[in-house]
């Protein structure tokens, strides 16, 4: 009798081994972050195959949906750095990715939006030769060097207190009144490949904000956890697609990264922020 239970005890596990250890996507900070790691996967073979994407899934690049089969997640991408938001409240992520080829580079922020156990949306602001002072090298080298780690819980910000400080930075731009940002020190703000500061106490984000630019149709991803609130948007000129990624420490800035999109044959006629291409000490931006 005894062989018998535990013939069928094996057999049992057998069966059941894999519901237990298969990942899950779902809107719980594992299950998105799980969702993230099956996404970085299908981009680096360039193969939607292995992704659980909802029948009625959205696929939007620089904030037009396209079709997911002529999209640039069907390019095989090698990614040398990435960094993850997990937002279980509005279940999505926002994941920074860089691809420093030479040849061919991309930086891409990506959002995720999962409904119960599919991916129901991809969203990607594309940046690549031509866009904003783009220039992946510079933007590895400044992002993969900064810390973005674990803020102890008792430490961290409030969800409201991260969005308020990434709003106060987006309305600066309208009339140019920064009383009202949290600045912190040091801060830098990295631009598609321009850097401000010099890595001194004294670096500083407020350098460079432009007046009479109302950034609109804000969307946040928000993550406690990292201290880190991104905003989808755009500039409200021109409608140029824009990512803004904030790191909020003890409620003031420590970093800004941005992401700008220039459609083909579209010119600024002024650039999205301040610092010009050869802006702060850490080493000019120009096109890679």
């Amino acid at each position: 009798m005894s062989r018998m239970i535990w013939k069928w005890i094996l057999v049992s596990a057998m069966v059941l081994a894999p519901a237990a250890t298969f990942a899950q996507v779902s809107c719980t900070r594992n299950g998105l972050q799980y969702a993230t790691n099956l996404y970085l996967k299908a981009q680096t073979k360039g193969d939607t195959s292995g992704l659980p994407l909802a029948k009625g899934l959205a696929y939007i690049e620089n904030m037009q949906e396209v079709d997911i089969q002529k999209g640039l997640i069907q390019k095989p991408l090698k990614f040398d750095f990435h960094r993850t938001l997990i937002d279980p409240v509005t279940c999505q992520t926002f994941t920074e990715a860089i691809d420093a080829d030479q040849t061919d580079p991309y930086v891409l922020g990506v959002r995720l939006r999962v409904n119960y156990d599919k991916i129901a949306e991809i969203e990607l602001i594309i940046t690549h030769k031509g866009d904003w002072l783009f220039n992946a090298d510079n933007y590895l080298k400044y992002s993969k060097a900064e810390k973005w780690g674990e803020i102890p819980a008792s430490q961290r910000d409030t969800r409201a207190t991260l969005v308020a400080a990434a709003n106060a930075y987006l309305d600066a731009f309208l009339e140019k009144r920064t009383s009202m940002v949290p600045w912190g020190y040091p801060c830098e703000r990295t631009e598609g490949g321009a850097r401000t500061g010099k890595g001194l106490p004294t670096d500083t984000c407020a350098v460079g904000v432009p007046a009479g630019v109302n950034i609109v149709n804000r969307r946040f991803i928000v993550d406690p956890t990292i201290g880190a609130v991104q905003a989808f948007c755009r500039f409200s000129v021109n409608g140029v697609p824009d990512s803004h990624l904030f790191r909020v420490q003890h409620g003031k800035l420590r970093y800004v990264h941005t992401l700008t999109h220039l459609p083909p044959g579209f010119k600024l006629s002024r650039p999205p922020q301040g610092p010009p291409p050869n802006a702060g000490g850490n080493g000019g931006a120009g096109q890679n």
